[in-house]
């Protein structure tokens, strides 16, 4: 603020001095005009952003038929987010937040324990007090950790083996034999051939990607050669895929599943479509102790012989949807198949705008699914006890809700269609009222072909019946490592490894990925 003492008696300066102070106010309004703008077109663009979220949320719960594909969805919020956090950032560059605001959208928690910690010092270039010059000390510190990366990098491994003469005898060399390998004569360590495993069929990342990035670190490799390793791998991979699969058909429950995938058929210079045939075990929400695993079998159909064959000598409870494929399997003696209720929902579900009853089917078996929510991971005969008490009333009116709306429609309509689809499979539904082992719904193996189905879109077809099978074999072992909250890439490298010093096959159990445990650091 301009004191009186402060102003020239000179005319001229002070009509200078009031043309700056004139010009200064018409620039803090100028800068006041854009803030005020920026704050209206950054509020008016985050709540336009925020509603298209929003209506993407409501969409994605809407019927099956306007449904947007799960990534489709996750890949519209990635974009709709990025944008979101693009205008608050030009916000906050303008108008930095007031202290004590909430804070934008971030992780929580420290960063993990184990990883690399690399200080940096940011200190004083004096250590001596600016007032009376004395040494100054440190009295405490600000410490901050922020999450950094070193991009993936090659490096060559370079193994000696020293050969040794005797001078007194000359009786012949001496030399440490030469280790074994997955790639005899070849260039990749099996870190490296998990490396390419796990990026292409847990990550999604087709091999031509992969020869591409490896290519901006001046590492040349073929899409063939990698190819010709992820072959190698599957044969070594095989009688471990097998021997799981043998594991599973020992248990007492299974779920069952399958889904297509485009092949290239080379005789007929196009693609023609093979089946995934999926078989998961997962006792966790009943508390069991099986270790939960996944097993997919390449087939090039999808007749019902194929879960015939590959279910030979398995006894037990077969959990599967409503494809009739399965009906033989069930008419075998040792076989019980339950039924999804998840797949008798969606045929009620793509109704419910419309037919009153189809709402009344959704709220009868939404109550089902409460009680389910309930009992989750308790033990069996718990499940089964509170099933019995709470959940058979519900499921026997049901019946009689469904027979008695059943005469009242059209025989041709969906929805009598959507009513004799749960009543003709009413056998196999009501099978987890008695027992405890038995999930209400077969999501457990659908989500275990989830994998699969993302890899079919970034490969989209594969390159011959042989290549599907060596997907089908390493997906099993990939896919059951992270089911069981391992590594993939650390117990591949460990397992092929083994496997290259000739690991003795009747100690195949020790190799699956439910024993693996991590070497200590």
């Amino acid at each position: 603020m301009l004191l009186e003492a402060d102003l020239p008696d000179d005319v001229q300066a002070l009509r200078a001095m009031i043309i700056a102070q004139e010009e200064k106010r018409v620039a803090l309004e100028a800068q006041v005009v854009a803030v005020t703008t920026a704050h209206a077109d950054a509020d008016a663009e985050i709540a336009r952003l925020t509603a298209i979220i929003q209506a993407f949320q409501r969409h994605r719960f809407g019927a099956r038929s306007e449904k947007l594909d799960d990534d489709q969805f996750e890949l519209v919020l990635e974009e709709l987010d990025a944008a979101l956090s693009r205008v608050q950032a030009g916000l906050e560059a303008v108008t930095p937040p007031p202290s004590g605001a909430p804070s934008r959208k971030t992780n929580r928690g420290s960063l993990p324990a184990h990883l690399e910690r690399v200080e940096q010092v940011i200190d004083i270039e004096h250590a001596a007090c600016t007032c009376c010059g004395g040494a100054l000390h440190v009295i405490g510190e600000d410490r901050t950790e922020r999450l950094d990366v070193v991009p993936a990098t090659f490096r060559v491994l370079v193994t000696r083996r020293p050969r040794y003469g005797c001078r007194g005898c000359e009786s012949g060399v001496i030399q440490a034999p030469a280790p074994g390998h997955i790639i005899e004569r070849g260039m990749p360590t099996e870190a490296l051939v998990a490396h390419i495993l796990v990026s292409k069929y847990a990550d999604h990342l087709p091999l031509y990607r992969q020869s591409q990035i490896y290519a901006r670190q001046g590492v040349h490799l073929d899409r063939s050669t990698l190819s010709d390793w992820v072959g190698r791998a599957a044969w070594w991979l095989a009688p471990l895929r097998d021997h799981l699969f043998a594991t599973l058909k020992q248990s007492a429950k299974l779920f069952a599943d399958e889904t297509t995938a485009k092949v290239l058929d080379p005789g007929r210079g196009r693609t023609k479509v093979g089946q995934f045939w999926t078989y998961a075990r997962d006792d966790r929400p009943w508390g069991g102790s099986a270790p939960p695993a996944v097993v997919y079998r390449y087939a090039p159909d999808r007749k019902a012989d194929r879960p015939l064959e590959h279910l030979d000598g398995f006894s037990g409870v077969l959990q599967v949807d409503g494809y009739a494929g399965y009906e033989r399997l069930g008419r075998r003696d040792g076989v019980q198949l339950a039924f999804c209720w998840a797949h008798v929902r969606r045929g009620f579900f793509e109704l419910a705008d419309t037919a009153p009853i189809a709402r009344e089917a959704l709220t009868r078996i939404a109550a089902l699914y409460a009680i389910e929510k309930e009992v989750r991971g308790r033990a069996a005969e718990e499940r089964r006890s509170v099933r019995q008490v709470r959940s058979r009333p519900l499921v026997d009116d049901m019946q009689r809700f469904l027979d008695a709306k059943l005469a009242q429609l059209s025989r041709k309509s969906k929805l009598a269609e959507a009513v004799r689809y749960a009543l003709s499979r009413w056998e196999g539904l009501t099978r987890f009222l008695d027992d405890g082992t038995i999930e209400l719904d077969n999501n457990i193996v659908e989500r275990a072909i989830r994998p699969i189905t993302l890899n079919r879109k970034n490969a989209l077809f594969a390159g011959s019946d042989d290549g599907a099978d060596h997907w089908a074999i390493i997906a099993t072992m990939i896919e059951t490592a992270k089911l069981n909250g391992v590594d993939p890439q650390a117990w591949l490298t460990d397992t092929l490894s083994k496997l290259a010093a000739s690991h003795s096959n009747r100690r195949r159990d020790e190799l699956m990925p439910w024993n693996y445990a991590p070497a200590v650091a």
